[in-house]
């Protein structure tokens, strides 16, 4: 894929080569409509189910890719308006922990999923194509907007992989 000229770390590379759609708007609709799919037909009984003790449950990972799209939603926004504040970071396992994830169902979690991806589109869509390729630090690691789109998309379909080969 040729994301030219965006601009991101090699440590997001592993999630951008997952995304085969050059068009970075047909890689989020393509994904989110099969994610919809894929958490309708996880059984509720295995929402709390981890494939090891020290594992994430199905719904702690849904909840994790939730909080991902937000925070990477909200580093774009910041960076397509020219922002030049340092974002910080985010420790994924205390978010992880303070999900509340045993105590939502599947269907909730897939509306959350699916608000938060209609948001995230809607707002990419908001973008000029100079917007973006603008680009901001977060973490220490510069990004723009457009890779920003590609991540999104790439680490849904990474632990959508995860959930199928180990937890279902």
């Amino acid at each position: 894929m040729n994301l030219e000229p965006a601009v991101y770390n090699n440590y997001y590379k592993g999630y951008i080569d997952k995304v085969i759609d050059k068009d970075w708007k047909v890689a989020l609709d393509k994904e989110s409509l099969t994610m919809i799919h894929f958490i309708e037909k996880i059984p509720e009984q295995k929402s709390d189910f981890r494939y090891a003790e020290d594992k994430w449950s199905v719904n702690e990972v849904l909840l994790h890719l939730l909080d991902c799209e937000r925070i990477m939603a909200y580093r774009a926004l910041c960076f397509a308006r020219g922002d030049k504040t340092e974002l910080p970071g985010f420790d994924e396992k205390q978010y992880g922990t303070r999900s509340n994830a045993s105590n939502l169902t599947l269907a909730q979690i897939n509306l959350a999923y699916q608000a938060q991806r209609r948001s995230t589109i809607l707002m990419f869509e908001s973008f000029s194509e100079e917007m973006m390729d603008l680009q901001g630090s977060a973490n220490g690691v510069i990004l723009s907007p457009r890779a920003l789109a590609y991540i999104i998309a790439g680490h849904a379909l990474h632990h959508r992989s995860v959930l199928k080969e180990r937890y279902l």
